[in-house]
């Protein structure tokens, strides 16, 4: 049951906005690791399972349908679950879609087990996909309720922490178990049982509730998400380059087997693949945490535009590399710039909005980050079986340099930020956060 809105209390002494202040909140540091643990759990299935398809078909095409129905649901769904955010209790809701990933897991594992059709796996990932699309926008508006504002960029570089470091835990613990003779089928079990983490994180916090200010009805709530990122231009701009990001750079995670077999000539069920894929999720999750640590001395606008440049140049370099002795060094950087990308970017995103904005304009991050990536994948996936990998990877180059540009916002007119939230930070004492165009976008 959700409580009225009160002010978190950490119990850390760390420097405001650091990953050390936002674990002294109990509530944040009880979900965050209950969701870590579930994360592992399906970052070992991430794993295994494009393999498998790729094993078995040698095809990116089905790789990237296979993957489609996992994070496809994102694009559909995300706005009306974003909705339904705020319309019902949030513990609930999650503890429900969580509980439903739980089963369907189990039932893909039997699917697994039988070397079903393709298409029947496709459904129950479908399905699976579905869930998680639906609780997404509940579960990314409500972390950030859970810290004070001051100390939400520490929380949200946790968040890239997590994600991140269950993909380079969980392929490694699939790995080691694989090589003790764990089947596929079995280790979607193991990711079944990991749901009983999230649940019990989401069971033993309180979730603030946040009411929203205006009374929308029928069509209007449905698009409120959508008016309040096109009325503020800092949102507006984030989105755009989260999506292009997502559809013309990352195509490469969605087909990452079928891209190291056929341009590092890398097994992908071989014990290679899976160093190279855990060595990026490394990456990933370290450029993370230095979002959240080293690099929060510097203006998050600056770090975004020079990320964009240096992702631009590894992924070059991992398009032109041959063979995994470069390739996993190379991936190393691809995902540490990769993060110090979507860190910065979603931290800006979030600061620049009302707390009971966020379960409507959420969804339309989560449409942006997850839902357009399998998309890509999709589009992408032919040409990799037609003309090869390298070519789609170049794409990706080009569009991250332009991004280099569009994302820059030191100097753009008409960025507005909410006024409660400017007065917010001016009253906790940062006013560098401000800049002259009221964005908060960090030192």
């Amino acid at each position: 049951m959700t409580t009225s809105a009160t002010t978190p209390v950490s119990t850390s002494n760390a420097r405001p906005g650091t990953a050390r202040a936002a674990l002294g909140y109990r509530d944040f540091r009880f979900i965050w690791i209950g969701l870590f643990a579930s994360q592992i759990g399906t970052w070992m299935q991430n794993l295994a399972l494009p393999a498998y398809i790729d094993a078995r078909t040698h095809s990116a095409t089905w790789v990237a349908v296979i993957g489609f129905a996992q994070l496809g649901p994102l694009l559909v769904l995300s706005i009306p679950a974003g909705v339904l955010a705020d319309r019902v209790p949030r513990k609930p809701w999650l503890i429900g879609t969580q509980a439903a990933q739980l089963m369907l897991s189990i039932g893909i594992a039997v699917l697994l087990a039988r070397d079903a059709s393709l298409w029947a796996i496709f459904a129950i990932q479908l399905a699976i996909g579905t869930f998680n699309a639906l609780g997404a926008p509940a579960m990314q508006a409500s972390i950030p309720l859970l810290v004070s504002r001051e100390d939400l960029p520490g929380a949200l570089s946790l968040n890239s922490v997590m994600l991140n470091g269950s993909r380079v835990i969980g392929p490694a613990l699939a790995a080691a178990l694989i090589g003790f003779g764990v089947s596929v089928p079995q280790i979607f079990v193991i990711n079944a049982g990991t749901y009983l983490f999230a649940v019990a994180g989401i069971a033993l916090i309180t979730i603030p509730h946040q009411p929203t200010r205006i009374v929308e009805k029928g069509w209007q709530k449905v698009m409120g998400g959508l008016r309040i990122a096109k009325n503020r231009s800092v949102l507006s701009r984030m989105l755009i380059s989260m999506t292009i990001l997502s559809f013309f750079c990352l195509p490469f995670i969605a087909l990452f087997p079928s891209i190291a077999r056929l341009t590092f000539g890398i097994d992908s069920e071989g014990s290679t693949y899976k160093w190279l894929y855990a060595t990026w999720g490394l990456g990933a999750c370290l450029g993370a945490l230095a979002c959240g640590s080293v690099l929060l001395r510097f203006d998050r606008r600056k770090l975004i535009v020079n990320s964009f440049r240096c992702f631009a140049a590894t992924l070059g370099m991992f398009a032109l590399v041959r063979g995994p002795g470069l390739a996993i060094p190379v991936g190393f950087l691809l995902g540490f710039f990769y993060f110090t990308i979507v860190t910065p970017i979603s931290i800006v995103f979030q600061v620049n909005m009302y707390p009971n904005e966020r379960a409507r304009v959420m969804s339309l991050w989560m449409m942006a980050f997850g839902g357009t990536v399998p998309i890509g994948g999709l589009v992408f996936g032919p040409v990799v079986d037609w003309i090869g990998p390298r070519p789609v990877l170049f794409i990706g180059v080009v569009a991250a340099v332009v991004l280099s540009w569009w994302c820059d916002l030191i100097g753009r007119p008409a960025q507005l930020l909410p006024e409660e939230a400017a007065r917010e930070a001016l009253e906790a004492g940062h006013p560098a956060a401000l800049d002259e165009h009221g964005v908060v976008a960090g030192e």
